[in-house]
């Protein structure tokens, strides 16, 4: 079996609500959306797909900056005073603009989720959901490249606008 790997087809399987409308003013990781709450509505066909997912306190939102500008191969993110290769960044300027939260799951009600900390647009494409565990997605204390002598600010940092399609 051949794959064409310059012809992918990415199908939504929901979509994601959030009291964010634009880039700017949005928390930037979910670490900066303490007390923010959302939800997810997973389209139908898929509802299957959540059986005992209510089990778990965090899940990973895969989604479509589908606001986002442009794909650049330097950025800038919004606290830093020199640019970076993107890949060494979470801006949204990406080749294939995916995201990636680690939400908190508050709860299922058919197909949708309720969740809070969530750093996500109001009507972003959902493209699949994976449960958080600890033992597999937190590696503590690792080197962070750049990030390791950056100036960040602590606290809660939110978006600019620069990354938006506008």
């Amino acid at each position: 079996m051949s794959i064409d790997s310059t012809r992918l087809t990415v199908t939504p399987i929901g979509i994601i609500h959030s009291p964010f409308f634009q880039q700017e003013g949005a928390p930037i990781q979910p670490y900066s959306a303490k007390g923010v709450e959302g939800s997810v509505e997973v389209y139908a066909p898929y509802a299957e797909g959540l059986a005992d997912l209510g089990g778990f306190e965090r899940v990973w939102l895969v989604y479509w900056f589908d606001r986002a500008c442009a794909a650049k191969l330097r950025v800038l993110p919004q606290w830093e005073t020199r640019e970076h290769g993107v890949f060494a960044t979470r801006v949204p300027a990406r080749i294939n603009p995916i995201g990636l939260s680690p939400v908190r799951l508050l709860g299922v009600e058919g197909t949708t989720l309720h969740v809070a900390e969530i750093d996500i647009l109001d009507g972003t494409p959902l493209l699949d959901i994976k449960p958080y565990v600890p033992e597999y997605d937190a590696y503590i204390g690792l080197r962070v490249g750049w990030l390791d002598d950056a100036a960040i600010a602590r606290g809660p940092l939110k978006a600019d606008g620069r990354f938006s399609k506008e």
